[in-house]
């Protein structure tokens, strides 16, 4: 491939956004760029203050325990409060956290403040998620977050090149560099993303629809049933993508080989993502989001089934290349087929039970994974990643393909019957993504 082949398909995938997406790209590109809490954070705690292994662990997973409830918070103050102050709010109060860590010594301060900085930023992604949804054009949805996923790995990477500085200027520093880069994150949501939230309906039936969109709740959102089957895959595949952050390093362990040839493996899943984001969306860009959902699952399934083979670094690295491209793929058409099938007054709480899977994962799949890893062995934690990928990619495949289709909304009209009709016909059933009794909160 060419160049010109190369810039041209480049300015194809950034054009044509509204300006006010760039401006959450940044926003997204800042704070990411000083994530250094939860990069260097176990270090800290052992390294730095004396903590056990085992206290850190924990202290990690208190930060996964925190989105769990931060994500659907986030969402219905998306919906009811509006997109822009959540996201101000919630980095706001992420600030303050890593500032607070900053200073704060004792385990209980620690571990306080680490929750609740788990519960703020996952509490943003539902405005951040539901903005986009909401500003960029239907056919560019899937496009604009493939985007602000490459803006956040991008910013992850210099975060994790930056925090070498560590050596000489202190763990402390680097959480106040954090708390900055967040309230800067806070300033540009402030100073340039207008707010996004559909205005409230008008007209004789405004009432109606306002009091029954109010009544929208994270229950009412599970009782969508094409979008509970999504969250439900979803989370499975996210208990595979998170499955190698804890079980690879274990495994290669076990293999005899060194702590810096896991740093050297998992780092690969980075630079794959900053450096080949843009073709990838070029590649998935109008393509059907059931296919592609069932071909990250299969990647995922395959990359991580394949570790239990690997028994060298480069062996290991092109495990790590094949589930990557699963998560480029997956996390915008994951992102994009929620933004689908949410309706527009209940995107936040949509995006908020999303990302609570996202969180679910985070806490659940680290136990699961050294438990097995400590018990069955490696293998079969590989072959369990696979098995559930597999069996993911054939739900997507099967229980959603309704669901996503990309045609329009289809309109069942009555069946005209001959002869006298003794009462009024009833009145056509807009049908979207499933049976309409599935989806009680679209509109």
């Amino acid at each position: 491939m060419s160049i010109s082949t190369l810039r041209r398909s480049a300015r194809e995938t950034v054009s044509g956004l509204p300006p006010g997406f760039w401006w959450l790209w940044l926003s997204t590109l800042v704070n990411r760029t000083g994530a250094f809490v939860l990069t260097f954070l176990s270090l800290y705690l052992t390294l730095e203050l004396g903590h056990s292994a085992w206290f850190a662990g924990l202290v990690v997973a208190l930060h996964g325990l925190g989105g769990v409830a931060g994500s659907p918070l986030g969402g219905v103050l998306t919906d009811r409060w509006g997109r822009r102050p959540t996201m101000i709010t919630m980095h706001l109060a992420a600030a303050a956290c890593a500032g607070a860590l900053a200073f704060v010594t004792s385990a209980w301060g620690i571990a306080t403040a680490v929750l609740l900085m788990g519960a703020a930023m996952q509490a943003v992604r539902p405005p951040i998620n539901a903005t986009i949804a909401d500003m960029v054009p239907a056919h560019d949805v899937r496009r604009a977050y493939s985007l602000n996923y490459w803006a956040l790995n991008l910013g992850f990477a210099i975060a994790s090149l930056g925090g070498g500085a560590a050596a000489f200027l202190g763990y402390r520093t680097l959480f106040l560099v954090d708390a900055v880069a967040t309230v800067l994150c806070a300033v540009i949501v402030f100073l340039r993303l207008p707010e996004t939230r559909p205005a409230p309906r008008s007209g004789p039936q405004a009432p109606t629809e306002s009091a029954a969109e109010e009544k929208v709740s994270t229950l009412t959102v599970l009782r969508d049933a094409p979008f509970r089957t999504l969250v439900l895959l979803n989370l499975l595949v996210c208990l595979v993508f998170t499955a190698p952050w804890i079980g690879l390093p274990l495994t290669m362990a076990d293999q005899g080989l060194s702590a810096s040839s896991y740093g050297a493996v998992i780092a690969v899943n980075g630079v794959v993502i900053v450096g080949f984001q843009l073709l990838v969306n070029k590649f998935t860009d109008k393509r059907s989001p059931v296919l592609l959902l069932v071909l990250s699952s299969l990647l995922f399934g395959l990359g991580t089934g394949a570790t239990a083979l690997a028994g060298s670094s480069v062996a290991f690295a092109a495990t790590v290349v094949v589930w990557t491209v699963g998560e480029m793929i997956h996390v915008p058409t994951n992102a994009a087929a929620t933004a689908r099938l949410a309706p527009e007054h209940a995107r936040g709480r949509y995006q908020g039970v999303m990302g609570m899977s996202w969180a679910v994962a985070g806490f659940v799949a680290p136990v699961l994974a050294g438990a097995i890893v400590d018990g069955p062995g490696p293998d079969v934690l590989w072959a369990a990643t696979a098995a559930i990928g597999v069996l993911a990619a054939a739900g997507y495949a099967t229980r959603l393909r309704k669901a996503l289709a990309e045609d329009e909304d289809v309109v069942a009209a009555p069946v005209p019957v001959p002869g006298p009709v003794p009462s009024p016909a009833p009145a056509p059933v807009v049908v979207k993504g499933g049976d309409a009794e599935d989806s009680p909160v679209r509109t």
